[in-house]
């Protein structure tokens, strides 16, 4: 079984053995570029501890493993231009690095980088693996399309909201851990309780960072505090709030949401001591705590050991006790 370190060190090996060269160059470096600003990986490790679950033998899960490192960053490339963000992880996103249509072409093949690197699992789980990727690629594209139609939507209900960050977020975490489990050689029946295993969670950790953004700690959160506030995002926090608010703390909250020349700490501030009010900072907590618990059902139905489970309990714990 691999330690945390180890899954670690071979994973960010992987990464630096990618083929990402070629010409033209400018389409090429940005797609180097991305992968190369790092993050937590999150999801290779799943499709590596999703087939560890199942064998010893996670080797021919790491082509897989690499497809949606490729696949996210195409994401997180997309996106960024979208949002118009100047930064990413600190450093300038593509588009502002280069320009919007090299960012959307390097985009594009990364998608296929992604789709080439899934061709090489084994032949006996390609069809599953596949049918798993392309129909996650197609929910997180529906996922990113709902969470700009909110942006304008005069009301958003939470189940929406919640369908909305599940679809963005959390299916590639279930799809990481699935294509791990078919390579492991997992049953049906187990591979999909993985999924929703990793689906739940992604859930739990898009919940957990909406309450970041407005209560983290500013010097370990790694994002503006307050920066969903500033965007008029609609997170759970201020969905709930428009759902028990009284009249007063309504119309405080639509004056801050619609009035377009403010001061940001006052705008900030204003709307967290309506949020503090109203107390839903525990009542996002509590929901953020109900899907955990449900991902960490779903795992315990699946029948291997307790030893084989450790370290994607380890790392569910990790991603959902980033300091606050």
């Amino acid at each position: 079984m691999l330690t945390p370190t180890q899954l670690s060190q071979l994973i960010e090996q992987e990464i630096t053995q990618l083929d990402l060269k070629g010409k033209p160059d400018n389409l090429y470096q940005p797609m180097r570029y991305i992968v190369s600003l790092g993050g937590k990986r999150t999801r290779p490790q799943l499709v590596v501890l999703g087939c560890e679950l199942f064998t010893d033998n996670v080797q021919p899960a790491l082509p897989a493993a690499m497809a949606v490192e490729c696949f996210h960053n195409f994401t997180l490339l997309h996106d960024d231009i979208m949002d118009i963000a100047p930064l990413r992880r600190g450093n300038p996103t593509v588009h502002e690095k280069w320009n919007t249509n090299i960012a959307i072409l390097s985009g594009d093949a990364l998608f296929v980088k992604a789709i080439q690197l899934l061709m090489q699992v084994p032949n006996t789980t390609l069809i599953q693996c596949l049918t798993v990727f392309n129909a996650t690629a197609l929910h997180v594209c529906e996922g990113q399309q709902l969470d700009m139609n909110f942006e304008t939507q005069a009301t958003v209900s939470i189940p929406q909201y919640i369908n909305m960050i599940r679809l963005k977020t959390a299916v590639l975490l279930g799809a990481s851990l699935k294509i791990g489990a078919y390579i492991g050689g997992a049953v049906e029946e187990d591979a999909e309780a993985l999924y929703k295993f990793g689906e739940y969670l992604g859930i739990a950790f898009q919940l957990q960072d909406d309450i970041l953004d407005v209560y983290g700690n500013p010097e370990t959160f790694g994002k503006q505090v307050g920066g969903d506030i500033l965007a008029n995002k609609k997170t759970y926090l201020l969905l709930k709030s428009l759902q028990v608010a009284h009249k007063y703390q309504l119309e405080v909250l639509q004056q801050w949401t619609q009035t377009i020349d403010y001061n940001p700490t006052e705008k900030i501030k204003a709307i967290t001591e309506i949020y503090d009010y109203l107390n839903v900072r525990k009542l996002a907590e509590a929901e953020m705590e109900m899907y955990y618990t449900k991902a960490l059902q779903c795992l315990a139905t699946i029948p291997v050991s307790q030893e084989r489970k450790h370290s994607l309990q380890q790392l569910a714990a990790q991603l959902m006790l980033r300091t606050q």
